[in-house]
Formats: structure tokens, C-alpha cells, sequence
């Protein structure tokens, strides 16, 4: 072992003493550094809070948060062009509170990419109005779990002001976005030079979009929300009812298409004392957009619409465009020359009541087609037109609020109508699950083929352990008649979407239901013709609030009232076998083939769900055998069978977050049942009687 000798002791004490001089000047430098750092950075948050607009009072828009977008993320979910409202919107997030809409605006954070740069500029005006009247109406919610549609808190209004990727990302990075479904982005300006896309650039998954100036090609019906673009100068513009207009029409956009502006030269050359052509008034502010100048002659815009019966709506670089509005308010009548434009709110506003469409090549033709217009057409037109702009389009407010009445109609709306399923057969289709009770099968099935609407039955065979009968065995039939042995012994497989059923029309019933007559089934099947999104059928049974256990309970007492039609013997559209089978909120299938119970119950909780509406009991047939009751052969025999659907009432409930099931006071009988008519007067004879 080597000592240190006395001198070098001596250096050491002199290493150690220059080591913690260095050592506290490094602290000292690394504190003023980080103090500088988050100077600037307080600055940057304190600038960008302050950037936000000073109207912001509401509590809900006052609380800023600046979030740091990962630089790594991927890029949002693409567009999908095909979505529709019952394909990419999930309906089982509403109805916590009935069927009210219920809306959720994301707190506004200020989101900035690994550089601290903010992604978006500072929120306009008009959306911030937008998300005020959301907050401020009745439909909104700051519960996002009871939520039904979510409006991201990102001005996306005008997309040439925003960073497309990383709004992408924000949106992206927001806690429900779940690959846009159920969100709602609006946009007024779409697209950018040079393509000027009708639809936002920002991939937005399975969002729907509010916009303005979208197109036929790219617009989602029922799905999307056609918007008007939004004019601010109509703020300053009295309504006037002048029928003394000097001219008969006026353009005054001012970034037509020069082809369309030649055409129009044409046709002020063809009727000069007509049309009244408007520009940018370029010896003056040609940015000031309360000018407009047609040679030296200077007017004030948009008061000068006053002076015109029509007005001119052009396809510019944009669809959209802020004209509407602004002839609208000013009492003139639009003219809409843009082949491919989606007029604001198209699926609730019949347009031709208030507008005259021009297409794009006949567009030389205008002033003889507007001088066929008859006074009577013009007082109309105007009169329409001012009311709908009252209405609907007078405020950002005023678009904002029909936006989401528009979203809580679809609601209620029903999806049969769509192009769901073509009919290959008219009819119906008799669905009939069964295990192995071959007598009673039999006879229903003979009863069945006497019913004049049957096209084909279709026997479920639900029996795993023993085949169906050899074909030879079976009734020999009129109609087809078609057998599936099922895999599994499941409840649900009563209502799966069989290939095999080729009609909109099923009918849904068990194998011992024998007491049926011809004229009851057709009766009912007419029934459901008229009311084919719903539940039409024979026994009935009715929900009731009991005080004594705060709980729903399942009643099958005799009542006036109804809100279920069991479907062991029911009509309903085949539409609803598929929702059933792919789109049942939370696990109710699968409690219900693992229970063997309550199947008709689910049927009738997604139906009521979905459209809002009770089902429809026909016939009065009290000799009905009950489901629950009597038979010792059934599985309803079992004791607690009744105590289990009271249970069912209360866990689908409590998975749909409110009770959907809608009762009512009505059945449908033939017109002359109870009368003594001769026979052959009657079209229903064999109705049975209470």
C-alpha cells in the first residue's frame, strides 16, 4: 500500500477546494438556465391564454389547458366516405336521459407540437359562438359518459388556417374519440389551393361533418349536416320589403370563374337594363367587403341586393358561398347556378320553395328563365325565403341550434327505408324455432300454409343432439318450407339474419302456437305493412314502475296499456334480426342464451331504442296461451321464470341507461269484427272474439 506523502496531501486539499468552487458555479449556471427556460415558457402560456378569446365567459369555456402533442403519433384515423347514421353511429350512447340529445363540448386546451408552437391560431368568433349556443341549449351535457354526440373544442372552421397533421393528431389525442364516432367537426371553408376539396382535408374517421359548400359526390345523407356559409356583414342589414326592385337580377360575387364571367358579360351585353353586375371596387379598398363597384359607380354592399328581385349564387374555387345568406337577408330571391352544391340543411328545407336552380351550362339563358317567373311565384318565393332565413340562418346561433335539432330528429327516425334489403318475394316469411316437438310443428305449420301472404317457412331446429325428420316425413306443403339445424341450443337463433329470408317481413313464432286462425295472421301481416318498423303481434305485456322495490317490474296482467309484443308470435322487419345479432348493447345476447330467457324482451327494448315508438297489439284473442303460465311442457313452467323477466326489465334497462320501452293505448282490429255482416261482406271472418 502506497501512503501519500506530505506534499501531496497538501495538492490534494488544493484539487478538492478549486473542485466544489467549480461544482457551485455549475448549480448557479444550471439555475439560471432553467429560470430563463421557464420565463419563456410562462410567457408562451401566459400569450397563448391571453390569445384566447376575451368573450370566453362561460365556466364550462374558461378553464385553458395546453396540451403537448407527441411528435411520434400517428397520423388520424382516414375519412370514411361510406359511413352512414346507422352504420358508423353508435345509437346505444344516447338515450341516458329518454330520448333526449344529449351534446358534450370538449374543454378548450391549446395544443402545441414538441417545439411549444401552438398547432391552431386563436379561436374565431363564430365558433366560439358555436360552442356558447351548444353549452347554452338545452341539449348539452358536461357529462361526457351520458353524452350522446361530442364536439371537439379545435376551431376547424375555416381549414386554411389550420395545420392539417396536427389537428389530425389533436383530434386523434382526445379521451373519446374512439375513431371519431359520434363527434361532430365543423367546417364553413373546406379544402385549399389548388384543389379546393368540398369536404375538410383533416382525416376524421368516422366523424360527420357540419359543413358549408359540400358536394353530391362527397356529402353522406343522413349522416352529414349541410351548412350555410356564414356571411357577418348580414349583421348590418335591415329587412326591407321593396317590390319596386330596378333590376331583375345581380351578381355580386366576387371570385367567379372567369368563364363564368365571361358568360356573364354576354349576358349584360343581350340585357343591359337587367342585370346589374358587381366586382371589387379596385380604386378603393378592393378588401373591404361592405363595397362593390360596377365601373366607377361605388354601392354599399350588401344593401344594393335590396334593389334586385334575384340574386346570383355561382360556383366559385369554393361550392359554398356567403351570397346565399346575404340575398337571402336581403329579401332577394337566390339563383343557384352550382350543379353539385348541397343547400344548407338539404334533408329537412324543400329549396325549390324558396331558390331558382340554374344549371351550370344554361347559365346564358337566365334572364328569359327568370322573366317567366310570375309575380304570384316571386311574392312566394321572397316570402319563403325571408322566413327561412329568419328561422334558420339569421345568427351563427340560429344555424348552430338547427344543427341540433336536426341531430336529435334522427333519433327518431326510422332506418327501414333505406336500401337495406330488396325484397326478392312479396310477403312474409314464417320463422318458427323448435326442438323436437314434431306434432305440434306439424300442425302449425299446416295451419300456416293456409295464411294467403305466407312465401316460405323456415323451421329452426334447435336440437343438437337429434336430427330433423327426413324430408319425407314432413307435411307436404304449398309453399317452401326450409330447415336449419342450428350449432347450439341458443334463444337468439330465433332471430338470426338467415340468408334464407328472402322477405322484409317476418314472422316470428313459436312451434306450440296452434290457436292462430288464417285470417288472424293476415291480419296482422296488414297491420304490419302499415307500421313495418315496428312490432305487431298478439300477446302483449306492459312495464310498471314499483314504488314498494324502486325497480321496473314485468307485468302480464290484462291492462290497457302495452309496451312489449311477445315474439313468439309477431311480425317485425328482418332489419331488426340483424341489428339483434351484430349491434345488442352490452352482453343482453349473451345473458339471454345463457339464461334462456328474455329474448322477446330484448327484441323489444332495441326496436323501442331505436325508433322511439311502442309496439301494436292486434286482435283480442283472450284464449291466447300465456308464454309464462300454464303449460307444464313450456320452459316458462319454471316458477321463477316470471321473477327472472322482471329481472331482464331492469338489467336491460340499466344497460341502455334509461328505459326505452314505450307504452300505449291502442289495438288494431278489423273495421267489422264485432258486427253482424254477411260473410261475404267481410274480409276477416275468423277473428277471434273476447
Amino acid at each position: 500500500m502506497i501512503f501519500p506523502t506530505k506534499m501531496s496531501q497538501k495538492t490534494n486539499k488544493f484539487s478538492y477546494y478549486y473542485y466544489n468552487v467549480f461544482m457551485v458555479c455549475l448549480l448557479i449556471f444550471i439555475l439560471f438556465i432553467v429560470s430563463i427556460a421557464a420565463y419563456h415558457i410562462f410567457k408562451f402560456r401566459s400569450n397563448q391564454k391571453h390569445s384566447v378569446h376575451n368573450a370566453i365567459v362561460h365556466n364550462d369555456l374558461n378553464s385553458l389547458h395546453i396540451q403537448m402533442l407527441n411528435a411520434d403519433s400517428l397520423m388520424g384515423d382516414t375519412t370514411n366516405f361510406s359511413c352512414t347514421y346507422f352504420g358508423c353511429f353508435n345509437v346505444y350512447r344516447c338515450g341516458s336521459q329518454g330520448n333526449k340529445l344529449l351534446v358534450y363540448v370538449y374543454p378548450p386546451k391549446i395544443y402545441v407540437d414538441a417545439s411549444e408552437r401552438p398547432i391552431t391560431n386563436q379561436m374565431t368568433k363564430e365558433f366560439y359562438q358555436i360552442l356558447s349556443t351548444i353549452i347554452s341549449s338545452k341539449f348539452y351535457t358536461p357529462n361526457p359518459y351520458e353524452a350522446c354526440i361530442f364536439i371537439p373544442s379545435i376551431d376547424t372552421l375555416n381549414q386554411n388556417r389550420l395545420k392539417l397533421y396536427e389537428v389530425s393528431q389533436a383530434l386523434k389525442a382526445l379521451p373519446f374519440w374512439n375513431s371519431g364516432e359520434n363527434h361532430l367537426i365543423f367546417n364553413m371553408v373546406p379544402g385549399s389551393v389548388p384543389d379546393y376539396n368540398t369536404i375538410i382535408d383533416i382525416p376524421v374517421g368516422k366523424a360527420m361533418i357540419a359543413g358549408a359548400g359540400m358536394s353530391s359526390l362527397t356529402y353522406r345523407p343522413g349522416f352529414d349536416i349541410s351548412l350555410p356559409v356564414y356571411s357577418p356583414i348580414i349583421n348590418n342589414l335591415k329587412s326591407m320589403v321593396n317590390n319596386t326592385r330596378p333590376w331583375l337580377v345581380i351578381s355580386s360575387q366576387i371570385n367567379i370563374n372567369s368563364a363564368f364571367q365571361q358568360d356573364l358579360v354576354e349576358v349584360k351585353s343581350m340585357a343591359p337594363k337587367e342585370i346589374l353586375i358587381l366586382g371589387p371596387c379596385l380604386h378603393h379598398n378592393s378588401m373591404n367587403a361592405t363595397i362593390r363597384c360596377a365601373g366607377e359607380y361605388v354601392y354599399k354592399y350588401p344593401n344594393v341586393l335590396q334593389t334586385a328581385t334575384f340574386c346570383l349564387v355561382i360556383r366559385g374555387a369554393r361550392l359554398g358561398q356567403n351570397s346565399l345568406l346575404e340575398c337571402m337577408a336581403a329579401g332577394s330571391i337566390p339563383v343557384v347556378i352550382a350543379d353539385s352544391l348541397i343547400m344548407p340543411f338539404y334533408d329537412v328545407i324543400d329549396w325549390t320553395r324558396a331558390t331558382i336552380f340554374v344549371r351550370e351550362v344554361d347559365i346564358l339563358s337566365i334572364i328569359p328563365v327568370l322573366k317567366k317567373v310570375s309575380r304570384q311565384r316571386i311574392g312566394e318565393l321572397q316570402e319563403q325565403g325571408m322566413w327561412l332565413y329568419e328561422k334558420y340562418f339569421k345568427s351563427i346561433e340560429k344555424i348552430t341550434e338547427t344543427t341540433l335539432e336536426i341531430l336529435a330528429d334522427r333519433g327518431t327516425k326510422s332506418p327501414l327505408f333505406l336500401p337495406i334489403t330488396a325484397p326478392k318475394t312479396r310477403g312474409f316469411t314464417a320463422v318458427i324455432l323448435t326442438y323436437d316437438r314434431l306434432e305440434l310443428l306439424f300442425l302449425l305449420i299446416n295451419k300456416l300454409v293456409k295464411v294467403p301472404s305466407l312465401s316460405k317457412v323456415l323451421v329452426i331446429w334447435n336440437n343438437q343432439h337429434k336430427d330433423p325428420p327426413h324430408s319425407s316425413k314432413w307435411p307436404k306443403l304449398s309453399k317452401p318450407i326450409k330447415v336449419i339445424q342450428t350449432k347450439e341450443n341458443k334463444l337468439s337463433n330465433r332471430f338470426y339474419p338467415y340468408n334464407e329470408i328472402e322477405t322484409e317481413a317476418v314472422l316470428s313464432i313459436d312451434d306450440d302456437i296452434i290457436m292462430l286462425t288464417a285470417d288472424e295472421v293476415e291480419f296482422a301481416y296488414e297491420v304490419w305493412r302499415e307500421f313495418p318498423d315496428r312490432i305487431v303481434g298478439f300477446p302483449s305485456r306492459i312495464h310498471m314502475w314499483d314504488n314498494g322495490t324502486n325497480c321496473w317490474k314485468y307485468e302480464s296482467e290484462w291492462t290497457n296499456s302495452i309496451s312489449m309484443v311477445l315474439t313468439g308470435a309477431a311480425f317485425h322487419h328482418k332489419y331488426w334480426n340483424y341489428m339483434y345479432t351484430t349491434a345488442m348493447p352490452g352482453d343482453i345476447k349473451e345473458w339471454v342464451d345463457e339464461h334462456m330467457n328474455c329474448e322477446d324482451i330484448a327484441m323489444n327494448f332495441l326496436i323501442a331504442n331505436i325508433t322511439g315508438k311502442a309496439p301494436i297489439k292486434v286482435t283480442p284473442k283472450k284464449k291466447f296461451r300465456c308464454p309464462e303460465c300454464t303449460n307444464t311442457e313450456m320452459l316458462s313452467a319454471d316458477l321463477t321464470h316470471m321473477v327472472e323477466r322482471t329481472q331482464c326489465i331492469n338489467r336491460f334497462s340499466s344497460i341502455y341507461g334509461s328505459m326505452p320501452l314505450q307504452s300505449a293505448e291502442f289495438r288494431a282490429d278489423p273495421v267489422l269484427f264485432k258486427d253482424v255482416f254477411p260473410e261475404k261482406l267481410k274480409r276477416f271472418n275468423d277473428i277471434g272474439s273476447l
